[in-house]
């Protein structure tokens, strides 16, 4: 582990230093804030570490530059900015984490929002432009973390000889460091947040429900919440496919021996090919990613519904919700849009509907005149984000808990509207990252018109108002009225806006993925 990085920004001996539990550091002025990055939280998991929990991160002496974001975990389809793959440090440091404070000053205590990022739990980095997390930390005056963690077969294969859910033990290493450091940084440790979106988002429903992260967080976001999680059964399966592809065994001592980035390539190989495994896989075969939490009944003991349901996470305000069309994202980016047939909506429908059969009769009977590219986009919205955002928020308020409730319909601009208000939109209206759009479908041909800055704003003030009071700044969500935040040009707050979809998913109980033969 080195504890400088170079070359130096300008100004950079002017940078604020803290101390932490392991040692000092030294960030930047940037914006009115300090920033720190690439501080480790963890050892780097690599040699005897490899496939471990993680570590505590050794000490070090004298002050080390925290001026640079540490390097991504290994992980397939790459690192993808605007114009093609970041230029990201080299290393095995990957459990890095990144602070933006307005002040560092013990005295502060500001309210402190942790992040989490997605990326189908096989992809992500901390330090991509979209997260760059100066405009929540100013507008909002919090202190914000970001996190690195482990992906694809590192954090979340299920390997013989290693615990499950690395990836999610290594979220839970960062929030200790937080409580443990994040008062010098000018944060509060009992008034933090979690928050994330798409796999960042199933991360914060897996954190509700896991014992090791009780107490670590007082708030919780959760945004676009995936429906996958895998039996321990059919992560098995999954881990057995994946370690043929290299000719390994799926046990920790058959996969230490393997450079990381040889195993992105395996899981990225399974990835294209997961079709052929819809008869042992089902409804977990079309997502192209073979890794999501597993609910292994020790490190995560049920599933998120499960959990939150039964009162688990009852002391924790919850923030849930998710985009309106949130799958035509996969439709535009597959060359799919507006060339779905009749037999694939069927299949789809037949796949994914609660009900089987009954579930296609019944999809048609909800959307009279739907054509197939809307049934086929629908029901993959409401399986795959829609429905277990909702029934995240029905758990809670079940439970006696605390929850708001939000959907955003407002669409994104590029591509003349073509992509509506789809999967992802929502990072770069909350970050206020519009320069960052990856692979510039959201503003494409446009400009980020008032409207669209208004609308970032606001996601701003209500994501920081939670983070410091529990309030978004609308009702609480109920199971009598069901009041949801709507997020577009002109807000509103109305009953739960996808009525239809509801009915059709009631009764429906998100269980782990089962291997189904």
């Amino acid at each position: 582990m080195t504890t400088s990085q170079s070359p130096q920004p300008p100004h950079a001996a002017d940078g604020p230093v803290v101390r932490t539990a392991a040692g000092a550091v030294r960030g930047l002025r940037e914006d009115g804030l300090a920033v720190f990055r690439g501080i480790p939280f963890a050892e780097p998991p690599v040699g005897e570490a490899r496939f471990a929990a993680p570590l505590r991160a050794r000490p070090w002496e004298g002050t080390r530059e925290a001026y640079a974001f540490g390097p991504p975990p290994p992980q397939d389809l790459g690192i993808q900015g605007r114009t093609g793959v970041l230029e990201t440090p080299e290393g095995d440091d990957w459990l890095t984490v990144n602070v933006w404070s307005p002040e560092p000053d013990p005295a502060a205590r500001r309210p402190v929002m942790v992040w989490i990022y997605g990326g189908a739990y096989k992809l992500g980095h901390s330090g991509s432009p979209g997260y760059d997390a100066r405009r929540i930390a100013r507008d909002g005056d919090v202190v914000v973390v970001t996190l690195n963690y482990r992906v694809g077969m590192e954090g979340f294969a299920q390997i013989e000889g290693a615990p499950a859910n690395r990836g999610l033990l290594d979220q839970v290493a960062a929030l200790e460091w937080v409580r443990e450091n994040i008062t010098a940084f000018g944060g509060d440790p009992d008034q933090v947040t979690v928050f994330g979106e798409s796999a960042g988002g199933g991360s914060v429903a897996a954190l509700l429900a896991m014992p090791r992260a009780r107490g670590l967080f007082r708030r919780a976001i959760a945004q676009s919440v995936p429906g996958t999680f895998f039996s321990a059964e059919l992560a098995a399966d999954i881990a057995q496919a994946l370690a043929a592809e290299a000719g390994l065994s799926p046990t920790r001592s058959g996969l230490a021996a393997t450079d990381p980035r040889r195993l992105t390539e395996v899981g990225q190989s399974l990835g294209v090919k997961m079709a052929q495994y819809i008869g042992r896989w089902g409804r977990i075969a079309p997502t192209l990613t073979p890794f999501s939490p597993v609910v292994d009944g020790e490190v995560l003991p049920t599933t998120p519904w499960q959990a939150v349901a039964s009162g688990a996470a009852r002391d924790v305000d919850l923030l849930v919700g998710h985009n309106r069309d949130e799958y035509r994202l996969f439709l535009v980016m597959g060359g799919m849009y507006g060339k779905i047939t009749e037999e694939q909506a069927t299949g789809a429908l037949r796949l994914f509907a609660p009900g089987g059969e009954a579930g296609v009769h019944a999809y048609r009977e909800a959307f009279p005149g739907a054509s197939p590219d809307e049934l086929y986009e629908r029901v993959q919205t409401d399986w795959l984000f829609g429905m277990p955002s909702l029934r995240l928020a029905e758990a809670q308020a079940a439970a006696g808990g605390r929850a708001h409730l939000y959907e955003l319909t407002w669409g994104a601009p590029g591509n003349g509207g073509l992509l509506g208000a789809c999967h992802g939109l929502d990072i770069p209206l909350l970050f206020g990252t519009f320069d960052a759009d990856l692979g510039g479908l959201l503003w494409a041909g446009t400009d980020v018109t008032p409207e669209a800055e208004t609308l970032s704003a606001r996601f701003r003030t209500a994501w920081t108002a939670f983070a410091r009071t529990g309030d978004p700044g609308w009702p609480e969500f109920d199971l009598e009225d069901r009041l949801t935040q709507v997020l577009d040009t002109s807000p509103a707050v109305t009953p739960y806006p996808e009525e239809r979809s509801r009915k059709l998913w009631e009764g429906h109980e998100f269980t782990p993925a089962p291997l189904l033969g």
